[in-house]
């Protein structure tokens, strides 16, 4: 049956304006009307950048945390680029990594207004990029209803303009771009990366070390793929970045619960033509109920907003879905995982939050932000077919956790 995204009513316990609800339903007639709807795929592929350095190292992590391995190198005038992959019909992930020590583009302008940003100034979530049938017709449309796209010489990066995908500007809500793309990303000459480069044998041995560590482990089959990403943004502007973000894509708001213990909601939008969310992982948005300013008459936790305040809106944590199951031992997969990747030396932090028992359930965990991306890694697993993405005490415990971790002293205000 065909997903009918007009009629569709949005689950949770999250109130909306009356503004959110009338464009909401305008954004999917004009998609449709405008023949955007046709001409966009799902998520092909999202971007990290990381400092000049890093590299190697967060593939190291990303090798050891999940199922992406590296599928080619390139180097490009400012930056070496690498391509890594799960399973084929999987998004791909492409890390960025400036060639110099001091390279300065906007995305370091914009995390040095931050000062938990500050310490990795070019490290970051860069965005997602979407399959398009015609993707300078996606662009046109795009341009239209007022979405920016970077031009030639824009921005030091020809990743961004001169490649085989066209890019907006980071949005104003989040900070994150969107790309589009027509070729095939298996198509790894018509993807205008750079030069291709074959990596060292020291590092190429580094890499086959950690990837034989997860075969031995059993972490491969566990650890599936990226089932959804979360952006943290300010409270006024929650229903504003959702828009702005169904306007520019084919998914459509599935949901949005209040986390009342901790002061936020967690928004959740999907993309309606896959039949598994990891090959299209779902876009959630989390947000304060109250901002700062307001807050301090009312003094309730603000976890959400303080990571704002201290990283500036931008991707939060990137999900990986754990296959359901038992391990040996009786311990659930994701307890097994988490466990195995602890003895590695992986820091995560709390324990794993939620019970897996005789009904419907998930249990997750946060790893501690990476080094290297900023990003905090999820592991969730479903139990007996659970359908969400979260229980309301899951992601109040896991957000409080979290909050601890990203706390700033600032003069007599300690967020």
């Amino acid at each position: 049956m065909t997903f009918d995204e007009m009629s569709y009513q949005p689950l949770g316990d999250k109130k909306h304006s009356a503004f959110f609800e009338e464009y909401r339903q305008k954004i999917y007639e004009r998609r449709k009307s405008s023949g955007l709807s046709e001409l966009l795929g799902g998520m092909r592929a999202v971007v990290v950048q990381v400092e000049h350095g890093d590299g190697v190292s967060y593939l190291c992590e990303l090798y050891l945390m999940g199922p992406y391995r590296l599928t080619a190198a390139f180097e490009s005038e400012t930056h070496r680029i690498f391509l890594l992959t799960s399973k084929p019909d999987f998004p791909r992930l492409i890390v960025m990594e400036p060639l110099a020590s001091d390279y300065r583009d906007e995305i370091t302008l914009l995390n040095s207004l931050y000062p938990l940003a500050a310490a990795k100034p070019n490290a970051r979530y860069v965005g997602e990029i979407f399959a398009a049938a015609d993707q300078l017709e996606v662009q046109r449309i795009l341009e239209s209803h007022s979405i920016r796209f970077h031009y030639h010489h824009e921005t030091k990066n020809p990743l961004i303009t001169d490649s085989a995908f066209v890019f907006s500007f980071p949005s104003d809500y989040t900070g994150n771009r969107i790309g589009y793309c027509q070729v095939d990303l298996d198509e790894l000459g018509a993807l205008g990366l750079g030069k291709p480069i074959h990596l060292s044998a020291e590092v190429l041995s580094q890499l086959e070390g950690v990837d034989e560590f997860s075969r031995q482990q059993q972490l491969d089959p566990l650890v599936l793929g990226l089932d959804h990403m979360a952006t943290r943004v300010l409270a006024g502007e929650r229903e504003d970045a959702i828009l702005e973000f169904l306007t520019m894509s084919n998914y459509y708001f599935w949901g949005a619960y209040n986390i009342a213990d901790m002061n936020s909601s967690t928004n959740v939008n999907r993309n309606a033509n896959v039949e598994d969310d990891k090959q299209s992982p779902a876009k959630v948005f989390t947000a304060n109920n109250t901002p700062s300013f307001v807050n301090s008459f009312e003094d309730l936790p603000m976890p959400t907003e303080e990571f704002v305040r201290n990283f500036g809106r931008r991707m939060h944590h990137l999900a990986y879905e754990v296959c359901d199951g038992d391990h040996a031992g009786g311990e659930k997969n994701v307890d097994y995982v988490v466990n195995t990747l602890k003895d590695k030396g992986v820091a995560f932090l709390a324990h794993v939050v939620g019970e897996c028992l005789d009904e419907p359930n998930l249990k997750q965990i946060f790893s501690k932000h990476s080094a290297y991306s900023i990003l905090i890694t999820e592991y969730v697993e479903r139990c007996h077919g659970y359908e969400g993405f979260f229980t309301k005490s899951n992601v109040a415990a896991l957000t409080a956790a979290a909050g601890q971790d990203e706390q700033y002293r600032h003069g007599r205000v300690f967020d």
